[in-house]
């Protein structure tokens, strides 16, 4: 009896210790099954990563032509420095090595480390690096674990800050955009990819940018590269062709900063420019600047935080395009408005002659300087830019007929250039006066709408329109600065051209009264007879002089030529110029020169007008047109509105 207890005792603990053996053997088997089926591929692809790596290409963007076939921004080779994400943590001792290698803050790189959540792709640490700092590195290669050395295509602008707000600029993808991307089904992107961020660049951004390109590379326990076992070629982005003319765009910018400086010299505080050519015969956009601007090639190479401060502090906005989106009084460029409806309405005949006893004779609103011209016909006084004759056109024609007339130049509305940020503008009217101040229209408000003052606001660019409308005949065409967008075998995909939008509704008599009087305008005796008296082209222009309420006024001109067959409209705004014969003017002027290839004059002044960079300042550039005794009179001194 007690050899069968023993012998089943034995047997039940041989019992137990098989099943216990059946029971491990299951888990492992079970445990085995989930590595290898269930998280298969998760640990294989973790396995991989430890061992492969996946070196994005980026695609070079596409090239930005001007009207003659000219580069204007393009792409370049250039360096750079990775690093290759491991599971061990680079140590502080390391990053400092790295950040004096690489002339950086080891901090900024500790932060570009933290910031990087995409796994096992590269961290971009420094893009566009000197050679010298290419050789350091390539040298101390084998103390600097993961660390990889790359020739990619960067962003170019050869010209630097040129028409950088029409350009616009680009920057890497951040990892909440590659994300939010991604899920919007976007392929065409991964990590260090280049986006358009303003300007055309962004306009554009689907047909600039290409598609990046990949190297996948074996490493080493140390993550440096050892062999290439598979590549992804990228496809480089189309070019677009815009209708920049590439000589006049840099006679512009170079003007503008040749004013500027010109008139901060004589103690005028000029604050920024706008200026924009165009073809009234089609609405291409032949140049456009806008001061002060900015170098896309800091963002292209990463953008410092200091750069970046230096910008967002400039209070004269560096980054808005004011050709499209500042908003100014048009002062005396505005009585072409007040004129066509005197004219159309029948208030006025062309030869009637009006006293101007230098101030009006219902309200005490006189001319900017207080000169009287006595009596004066239309074709003089749009000559002279006499207030007090379009103050009293003012009275005849009434607010409700200014705009009327005004819309009918189609100001108050977008021109509608595919650019973004383009702003409306603004036409005085009781309506805006009762909606935004809650307050009557009274007729002071008339005699300051007349001449361009009141709660009117326009663009350069509607200006730049308006001024067309009138060289042209009447024909109102929608501005557009891309002329053609490329397959990628350099063939055309798209094509644009003129787009007419409208019809002037003035009549041929009263426009050719309209055209003479501005064509006087820079003849002898004119606002802007100094500027263009050695001309051999025949130039129609206005002078205008807005005020701002705070202080110098700001200065225009508007522009076109021939007289005879247009080809030009020029409008150029300087703010806080003072007087537009004297600040705008001379801008306009060189851009004629260079556009009709004219040898201006030599200046007798010219070793007394360098400016800071060497280069000679227009002899006529910020002298006011009372030099001559012809006063763009636009201001109204003595407003009794409140103005």
């Amino acid at each position: 009896m007690l050899e069968a207890l023993y012998k089943r005792k034995k047997t039940g603990r041989f019992d137990a210790l098989v099943y216990l053996t059946i029971g491990v053997f299951v888990v492992l088997v079970l445990r085995l099954f989930f590595l290898q089926i269930v998280d298969g591929d998760y640990y294989h692809s973790k396995a991989e990563g430890n061992r492969l790596r996946m070196l994005q290409v980026t695609a070079a963007r596409g090239v930005m032509y001007d009207r003659n076939g000219q580069i204007l921004v393009g792409s370049r080779p250039a360096y750079t420095i990775s690093l290759m994400p491991m599971d061990t943590k680079i140590d502080d001792s390391e990053i400092n090595t790295l950040a004096t290698m690489l002339k950086m803050k080891p901090d900024d790189i500790k932060a570009k480390i933290a910031a990087h959540k995409g796994g096992y792709e590269p961290i971009r640490l420094a893009n566009d690096v000197p050679m010298d700092i290419v050789t350091n590195v390539e040298e101390h290669q084998h103390e600097l674990p993961g660390i990889s050395v790359d020739v990619e295509p960067l962003r170019y602008y050869p010209y630097n800050t040129m028409a950088s707000q029409l350009f616009g600029y680009v920057g890497e993808v951040s990892e909440d955009e590659l994300n939010a991307m991604k899920a919007q089904g976007d392929t065409n992107v991964g990590p260090g990819t280049i986006l358009g961020r303003a300007g055309l660049e962004r306009l554009y951004d689907n047909v600039l940018r290409g598609t990046d390109g990949g190297r996948q590379v074996e490493v080493d326990a140390a993550g440096r590269p050892v062999a290439e076992v598979g590549r992804k070629d990228t496809v480089p982005g189309r070019d677009i062709h815009l209708t920049i003319d590439l000589p006049l765009q840099k006679a512009a910018e170079k003007a503008v900063k040749d004013q500027l400086a010109a008139l901060h010299s004589q103690g005028i505080p000029a604050t920024g420019a706008a200026v924009v050519a165009m073809d009234p015969n089609t609405g291409a956009i032949l140049a456009m600047v806008s001061s002060p601007e900015f170098n896309p090639n800091w963002f292209a190479r990463g953008i410092t935080s200091a750069q970046w401060t230096q910008l967002n502090n400039d209070p004269n906005h560096p980054f808005d395009n004011k050709v499209i989106a500042g908003q100014y009084p048009p002062g005396s460029p505005f009585k072409i408005v007040t004129g066509s409806a005197a004219l159309e309405l029948k208030k006025v005949t062309p030869g009637e002659m009006i006293f101007d006893s230098g101030r009006h004779w219902l309200i005490d609103k006189r001319n900017a300087s207080g000169e009287a011209l006595g009596w004066i016909d239309f074709n003089t006084a749009l000559a002279k830019s006499d207030n007090v004759y379009f103050y009293e056109m003012g009275r005849r024609v009434g607010i409700d007929n200014l705009d009327k007339f005004a819309k009918l130049y189609g100001l108050g509305e977008k021109t509608g250039i595919n650019l973004r940020g383009e702003a409306s503008g603004n036409i005085a009217s009781p309506e805006y006066k009762r909606k935004v101040f809650n307050q009557d229209w009274y007729l002071g408000e008339t005699f300051d709408a007349a001449i361009g003052q009141s709660f009117t606001l326009v663009t350069p660019i509607q200006m730049a329109v308006l001024l067309s409308e009138v060289a042209n005949g009447g024909i109102r065409y929608q501005p557009y600065v891309v002329s053609r967008i490329d397959n990628a075998d350099g063939t055309p995909a798209e094509i644009f051209g003129p787009k007419k939008v409208g019809v002037l509704q003035i009549s041929k008599s009263v426009m050719d009264i309209i055209r003479n009087g501005l064509h006087d305008v820079t003849a002898e005796g004119g606002t802007a007879g100094d500027l263009f008296k050695d001309m051999p082209i025949q130039v129609a222009g206005k002078t205008g002089t807005a005020e701002t309420g705070a202080g110098t006024e700001h200065g225009w001109f508007i522009a076109y030529a021939p007289y005879d067959k247009p080809r030009i409209v020029i409008v150029a705004v300087v703010e806080h110029g003072s007087f537009g014969a004297g600040s705008a003017g001379p801008i306009v002027r060189d851009m004629l020169n260079e556009y009709f290839h004219v040898t201006p004059p030599p200046d007798p002044n010219a070793s007394n007008n360098n400016n800071a960079n060497g280069s000679n300042a227009n002899s006529n550039s910020a002298n006011s047109s009372n030099s001559s005794g012809n006063t763009d009179t636009s201001n109204s001194s003595s407003s009794t509105n409140g103005q």
